[in-house]
């Protein structure tokens, strides 16, 4: 029997033997609340000459450049006086990670209450580092959705219909005073700190009643069922403080290679800008937070009845009058969903949709459920744009990444130059059905207007615009310093790239995607 073989069937064994441990969901745990009084804080004092504006208004920054995003976090961090609040789907073992875990451990030794909430599918090789941030009289740590099994993830594969339901929420929250809320998780590739790959993307930072509103968000995850203190799951005890020790040293480690360096000194950079002038840039305007319940992270069931993010975006998708132009980088379109576009272009609405290209795109599994629907949505006029892979991303340039690959990661719409929304929502099933999902609509003319003139502006020469010629094949128009050149292929993609892209189509998990 082929060495191989043999690993497969003794995997399958070790599965059927011990596939079926489980997360004791309903031990107990202290339940906790945002921390209100904090009109005496630093933040709080800043923000206090708001308090004359229209209660239902928030101030708003919209957040493109990738360093400034990393800057605006480590100074909230480093302002946060009684708490951090903080909400991710993904934080990375890499230098971003370490940078926003030390920030975190910062303001725990000055005595911050720190909650940390992240979604268990990403979290693996961090164990040791987890339990060392954990052991930390002001850090508690919870995992959302957590796997049974630690050290072998894949023997949770038989509980397949609960972990594939994830947390995909992204909020940042110091002194109920100030978040930050959006499309980027910690990673080197959010903050134009890798030197492979990195992600155009989106956040806002936010003051104001919107705070209060996220916090409440925040509660209703912290002390859901589903989000697990990190000691009960790993089973380990405090220690004498050697592991929060280790942690400390591999932290400082990390900064220590990060001075002196180009990207340390861009974001040291971004930090005295906003020094500054913190409160210069902001935008008031209405404003409405929309996001699901946790519950919908139970099961199918639970997810139809639980209050979700689908319904409020729809409504107002569905107030357009003049022009939606949607951004999403991974994009699935449901079956009726180019008739649903169509209703809109005889209603006089234009459409746009600006997403990943194949060559831009880091699941090419997800461009194939989009690529599969791209002729229809063109034939129901609606405007295709894809990003191209040699982008330069806002932040590159700055930290010595240029050369690396460009791919979109925003998740926003714009209503009629009047409505924004930005967020952790792509339009496709997984956000749809399956993932919670948080994001706020900005009822700010100004925001809109300045964002969509923005893209007119950059798109035709940022990306890849398809099209039908007049027999009907999609082609693309590819545009160089002011040079038109069509292709008939998807665009700069080898034939493996697009072979693989091919195979996706054929694959039935179109509302998994």
């Amino acid at each position: 029997m082929p060495s191989a073989l043999k690993k497969l069937l003794a995997s399958l064994l070790i599965s059927l033997l011990w596939g079926c441990a489980t997360v004791d969901f309903d031990a107990p745990k202290a339940a906790s609340q945002a921390i209100t009084d904090t009109g005496d804080t630093r933040l709080g004092k800043l923000f206090a000459r708001h308090a004359t504006r229209p209660k239902n208004e928030s101030g708003f920054y919209i957040v493109t450049d990738s360093i400034d995003a990393l800057a605006i976090r480590l100074l909230a961090a480093e302002w946060a006086e009684k708490s951090i609040d903080a909400q991710y789907y993904m934080i990375n073992n890499d230098i971003i990670g370490k940078v926003f875990f030390n920030s975190l451990l910062r303001a725990a030794d000055r005595g911050v209450r720190v909650r940390l909430l992240i979604d268990d599918i990403n979290t693996g090789g961090m164990e040791h580092k987890l339990a060392g941030l954990s052991d930390h009289p002001n850090i508690e740590l919870r995992l959302f959705n957590p796997f049974a099994n630690r050290s072998f993830r894949a023997f949770d594969a038989w509980d397949f219909g609960r972990i594939n339901r994830r947390m995909h929420n992204k909020s940042f929250t110091v002194d109920n005073q100030l978040t930050i809320i959006g499309g980027r998780n910690i990673a080197t590739e959010y903050f134009a700190a890798n030197n492979e790959y990195n992600f155009g993307d989106l956040d806002t930072l936010a003051v104001g009643p919107v705070v209060r509103d996220t916090s409440r968000m925040f509660d209703a995850y912290w002390n859901h069922r589903n989000a697990v203190p990190y000691q009960q799951l790993s089973g380990q005890k405090k220690d004498d403080g050697a592991r929060l020790q280790a942690v400390r040293e591999t932290l400082e480690d990390n900064a220590d290679a990060l001075r002196d360096t180009p990207y340390a000194d861009a974001v040291h950079s971004s930090l005295e800008i906003f020094i500054e002038g913190e409160d210069k840039k902001l935008t008031w305007a209405p404003y409405q937070l929309v996001f699901d319940s946790p519950d919908k992270s139970l099961g199918e069931e639970e997810a139809e009845e639980a209050p979700g993010i689908v319904t409020p975006l729809l409504r107002s998708v569905r107030s357009a009058q003049e022009s939606l132009l949607i951004v999403s980088p991974y994009l699935v379109p449901r079956d009726n969903a180019a008739t649903g576009y169509e209703a809109l272009q005889d209603s006089g609405i234009q459409v746009d949709i600006l997403t990943n290209s194949l060559t831009s795109s880091d699941h090419t599994l997800v461009h194939s459920g989009y690529a599969s629907s791209r002729k229809a949505l063109l034939e129901h006029g609606v405007r295709l744009y894809e990003v191209r892979g040699d982008l330069h991303i806002e932040g590159t340039k700055e930290s010595g990444q240029r050369k690396a690959k460009s791919s979109l990661h925003t998740k926003a719409f714009i209503v009629d130059k009047r409505y924004f929304f930005m967020g952790s929502f792509n339009w496709d099933p997984r956000s749809a059905d399956i993932n919670t999902e948080l994001g706020i609509i900005i009822k700010s003319p100004e925001i809109a207007t300045r964002l969509a003139d923005r893209f007119y502006k950059l798109a035709p020469e940022m990306c890849y615009i398809p099209f039908l010629d007049d027999q009907g094949r999609l082609r693309w128009r590819k545009i160089n310093n002011g040079q038109t050149e069509i292709l008939t292929r998807e665009p700069d993609t080898t034939g493996y790239q697009r072979l693989k892209a091919n195979l996706g189509r054929v694959l039935p998990v179109r509302n998994q995607l």
